[in-house]
């Protein structure tokens, strides 16, 4: 009878907690539903996925007043070299964008960079190695996922002998998606040859009843010497060998390499990470100021801009600058994900965007390696269809890249994927680019998927059998911690 009544108060207090908590109406119904018709498993969810706490590091005041130093060293640097928008002629179309980027983050787009685009694997190896062989100094890694195997191991090697010439190597990989390589043999080579390895987002028996165990780190970023960057949705895998046993074809993934100053931010963003994880102060500014200066005067008005996500100090920016650029979209929209399962807000603008004129095309996997979110996906279909929303499932491989192009003027371009675990949740980054020739070698891609597709017909889809109809509203329930 104690214990009855211990759980009766437990029941009494999340309730009051999830009313206080969620905003969202459907939010609140979902925890509540599963509090009812599960009680017991209810308050285990709920304290795993539910509940961030206070104590968790990554949104202590420590991390804001961090940030704080970063932001403001770069900006400093980026007024005096004259390298952020603000010295080019606004787009009006688009300022707001950016302006909203500027003033939740505290970072200024840059100007003067080179990007280009690789769409295979073959390629961004052969770039990276080559790289790598050059790197001077140092050479800091990012990963979600991290798999030894076939290309992987070629790179790893390519790290290993730079470590021994005495570039300085930072790998920061997250504990959940890195588990084959941190039991791999690689990991215990490279810790002996000096390599700085850290477990990102580490879960224990000491941190499980304080912390989310759920967030993961979920960018994907290697810096060569501060000056040459590669940002992407591709994992530290070879697309070979990658996830074969569930047979759903090749990945197919996209990843830029960049330099120029916004190559900078991305340091930045990286030191703070490495920072918050560790407490140790990474940052080289000698490098930061070597490489801005080359740029300095210098006429090319293309812009980036970074947006990263994962604290509390840059909560919901991905989210409300996707929001932005959909609304800012007059002639057309291509979005390319595959996890898609928005937020009641984002599909809105999706919708309304169509309704109001603009031709948006969403392109998607024909088959998931996630079996729920395939499911669940499938939920927005009949709205966004309904729209008038071209929806294409590309019929060969999986498609992994996360890019969208508005107007064929603005693209996004990083590791979100368009679902409420990318946008509210992991630690992500994405890059908007201001740049004609980039945007036309992307848009050049995404076509390349359309033609490989399968549009989805409105008029065939509603008479889809009602028992898919059933599933797909089951799934759709749990969207919130797929």
């Amino acid at each position: 009878m104690f214990l009855l009544y211990i759980n009766i108060i437990i029941l009494i207090c999340i309730i009051i907690r999830i009313f206080i908590k969620y905003k969202d109406i459907k939010s609140y119904i979902l925890w509540c539903l599963i509090l009812y018709v599960f009680p017991k498993i209810g308050i285990i969810f709920y304290f795993i996925f539910g509940e961030i706490y206070s104590k968790t590091q990554y949104k202590s005041q420590k991390a804001k007043k961090i940030w704080f130093r970063y932001s403001e060293l770069l900006k400093k640097l980026q007024i005096y070299y004259k390298l952020y928008f603000k010295y080019i002629k606004p787009n009006t179309k688009i300022k707001s964008l950016f302006q909203l980027c500027e003033n939740k983050q505290n970072l200024f787009s840059m100007t003067n960079n080179s990007i280009q685009l690789l769409d295979s694997s073959l390629k961004l190896f052969t770039s990276l190695i080559n790289d790598i062989n050059l790197a001077k100094n140092s050479i800091h890694i990012v990963f979600y996922i991290w798999i030894p195997g076939g290309l992987v191991n070629k790179f790893s090697k390519s790290i290993i002998i730079a470590a021994k010439r005495g570039v300085k190597c930072y790998i920061m990989l997250d504990y959940i998606g890195s588990k084959k390589f941190f039991y791999s043999s690689w990991y215990k080579i490279m810790l002996k040859v000096g390599i700085l390895i850290i477990q990102s987002l580490k879960i224990t028996i000491f941190n499980f009843f304080y912390s989310r165990i759920d967030l993961r780190q979920h960018k994907k970023i290697i810096l060569i010497d501060n000056k040459t960057a590669y940002v992407g949705s591709m994992n530290m895998v070879d697309s070979s060998y990658f996830k074969k046993n569930i047979k759903i074809g090749k990945w197919i993934d996209l990843m830029i390499r960049i330099t120029g100053p916004i190559v900078n931010t991305i340091s930045i963003i990286y030191s703070y990470d490495w920072e918050i994880e560790t407490g140790r102060y990474i940052l080289s500014l000698h490098q930061l100021k070597k490489n801005l200066v080359k740029f300095k005067n210098k006429n090319n008005i293309n812009r980036v801009q970074v947006i990263f996500s994962g604290l509390e100090l840059s909560k919901k920016i991905i989210h409300n600058s996707l929001i932005t650029a959909i609304f800012l979209s007059k002639k057309s929209l291509i979005i390319t994900t595959p996890y898609f399962i928005p937020s009641n807000n984002l599909l809105l603008a999706i919708c309304i965007a169509s309704e109001r004129g603009v031709d948006v095309q969403i392109i998607i996997p024909k088959y998931n390696d996630s079996i729920l979110i395939y499911w669940a996906s499938k939920f927005f279909f009949y709205k966004l269809l309904k729209s008038g929303v071209k929806i294409y499932q590309l019929k060969t491989g999986f498609l992994h890249t996360k890019s969208i192009i508005i107007d064929k003027k603005i693209s996004f371009i990083g590791t979100v994927n368009l679902d409420i675990r990318s946008i509210y949740l992991n630690f992500e980054i994405n890059l908007i680019i201001e740049d004609n020739i980039f945007n036309k070698s992307l848009l050049n891609i995404q076509n390349k998927y359309i033609l490989k597709s399968q549009k989805l017909e409105y008029n065939l889809w509603i008479k889809r059998p009602y028992w898919k109809k059933l599933i797909e509203k089951l799934f759709f329930l749990f969207k919130f911690i797929l």
